[in-house]
């Protein structure tokens, strides 16, 4: 991220090379010219010094300029969207450290051809503009792809726990109760767990713990399953042991403040899950699971049992698990959500892998595929489940609509009570490729289902849907948009 005191620093740095290049002054000329060293206007340029006012008169004069015209926040039309950019949210929210882009080599792309990316820095503000775009979109996107850069694997936490382990003994330990967390928690680092304050305080379902620093006590909210609490327990002692200090205290962060700050509760809440899920017991475990010639799905179901976690926090670990360790790279995560009457769905988290896959989150008010197993399991989850806490399992084979992609789709549902939204579902879909048909044997499983399906209704062209809720209204226009094509080709003769 660029701090915001940079920002005029970089500006100016790329007025003056701007205006060097445009006078077709070499870097040696305007030194002479300015009357000041070669290095002392390199680092001018690359935004590492900024002038003082003598300097900047001298300057301005030898490029034959206006004072104002080099320190004001305006310039020519060529220019001007760079400025405004490097003025803008979108910039100063842009982890760039991150990419190992430097403010000197941000400039030097500016610069380079400022001819033809003004357009493109204009296109970006407009978009973050007309499409809502604000900081906590942006760092969940750029995290997303910090995950993807990595197959969502990290050895350097998966060595903290391992290391965590064998401090506190726990090499052997296959499974965790919330009490021995909390003792944990409390032994290791002096942290107590209140589980009856949060109650009194009419805050949100979704604020499920607060770490309350002034009295070093972990806040968890009354009524929450053990897997929950587990996870909680475990993210904490992941801030504690890995001394993770820019950190949000909420539960399910509220306002990221920073690209760092999200990235280390992403850390602190990988601990977590590696730290209840072993790594090589659940590679043991996915194997057997696998090997099975029959889809089961008890076997899925009991993994949650062994390790006391959620349908969420086990196929997230999977998604660490299987690029690593069986080169199952191509796979997506989402998590879907049901309004009461189950009329209406939305996409609360997702992760992609390798490439973007199909389903995605759409924000244009089109209506998800319902032959999708993520909506599919929330359906049968209300019949099967009635108003109990159960969790009910099921797995599809997704072949999408004219398209060679097929997917194997495991997938969980819940009853909830969050707000208006009634029902939730994960999912983890892998590609159907040469690796996975060599590792689950259940493929082959006559039982296991096969659907048919799209994207959203609004783009899909299958007949006779019957699970159709909406008129593919966006392949009707991509349709009519082919045809005028189309006319005008035959125009040309």
């Amino acid at each position: 991220m660029i701090q915001k005191n940079e920002i005029p620093r970089l500006i100016f740095g790329l007025k003056v090379q701007y205006y060097r290049k445009l006078k077709g002054l070499s870097y040696q000329q305007l030194a002479k010219k300015a009357r000041m060293s070669l290095s002392y206007l390199h680092d001018i340029e690359k935004a590492k010094k900024y002038p003082k006012t003598d300097k900047i008169m001298v300057l301005a004069e030898a490029l034959d300029l206006e004072y104002d015209e080099l320190v004001s926040m305006k310039a020519s039309k060529k220019l001007q969207p760079i400025i405004d950019l490097l003025n803008s949210e979108f910039f100063q929210i842009f982890p760039l450290k991150m990419f190992g882009i430097g403010p000197s080599k941000l400039l030097e792309l500016f610069s380079d051809t400022p001819d033809k990316i003004n357009a493109f820095i204009s296109t970006l503000i407009s978009v973050g503009r007309n499409y809502q775009f604000n900081a906590n979109k942006f760092y969940q996107a750029a995290l997303r792809s910090y995950q993807n850069i990595h197959n969502n694997y990290f050895e350097e936490i998966e060595a903290q726990v391992k290391a965590f382990k064998k401090e506190y003994k726990l090499a052997s330990k296959t499974a965790y109760s919330s009490e021995e967390l909390e003792q944990l928690l409390d032994s290791a680092f002096g942290i107590k767990v209140d589980q009856t304050y949060l109650y009194t305080q009419n805050l949100p379902n979704e604020i499920r713990s607060f770490y309350r620093v002034k009295d070093t006590t972990l806040l968890i909210r009354s009524g929450l399953k053990e897997a929950q609490i587990n996870f909680l327990l475990g993210r904490e002692l992941g801030f504690q042991f890995m001394d993770i200090k820019d950190r949000p205290f909420e539960s399910r962060v509220q306002k990221v403040s920073s690209f760092e700050q999200l990235l280390n509760n992403f850390k602190a809440s990988y601990f977590s899950a590696a730290l209840l899920m072993d790594e090589q017991l659940l590679v043991k475990d996915f194997k057997k699971l696998a090997s099975a010639k029959k889809w089961k799905s008890e076997l899925l179901l009991q993994l949650l049992d062994k390790y006391r976690v959620t349908p969420e926090m086990l196929l997230q670990r999977l998604t660490n698990i299987l690029p690593h360790h069986f080169g199952i790279k191509q796979l997506f995560f989402l998590r879907l959500s049901a309004n009461e009457n189950l009329q209406h769905y939305r996409m609360t988290k997702e992760l992609h892998l390798s490439r973007p896959h199909d389903p995605y989150a759409n924000e244009l008010n089109e209506h998800y595929c319902r032959r999708w197993i993520s909506i599919k399991t929330i359906v049968a989850s209300r019949t099967k489940l009635g108003n109990t806490n159960g969790i009910l399992a099921e797995a599809q084979i997704s072949d999408y609509w004219e398209s060679p992609n097929q997917y194997l789709c495991l997938s969980f549902a819940t009853n909830t009570n969050d707000g208006s939204w009634k029902g939730s579902s994960v999912t983890l879909g892998l590609f159907i490729g040469s690796k996975l048909k060599q590792l689950v044997r259940f493929l082959e499983d006559s039982n296991l289902k096969s659907k048919q399906v799209h994207t959203t209704c609004e783009r899909c062209s299958i007949p006779d849907c019957g699970a159709r809720v909406a008129p593919p209204l966006i392949l009707e226009q991509q349709q009519k948009r082919a045809n005028l094509l189309k006319n005008l080709e035959e125009l040309e003769g």
